[in-house]
């Protein structure tokens, strides 16, 4: 009897080689698509608010609240 296949460290196919996570995607993508199909006046008339919403948050995680940007380049020179 050869057990070729079956090593005792072969672990078993990742999740997303599955049946199941292929069935997954395309349920997910089917439903993207209806609510995309169903609610797209909704979706575009917020994007003006999410837009306008982006702004405050691209400050505050891009300058981290101008606490850690700031550098005195100067005071080495200055003593």
């Amino acid at each position: 009897m050869d057990h070729s296949n079956s090593s005792p460290d072969a672990r078993p196919p990742s999740f997303w080689r599955s049946r199941s996570a292929i069935a997954f995607i395309v349920m997910g993508a089917v439903a993207t698509w209806y609510l995309w199909a169903e609610h797209r006046a909704h979706l575009l008339g917020a994007l003006p608010y999410l837009i306008l919403l982006a702004c405050p948050l691209m400050h505050v995680f891009m300058h981290r609240g101008h606490h850690g940007g700031h550098h005195d380049h100067d005071k080495g020179e200055r003593q």
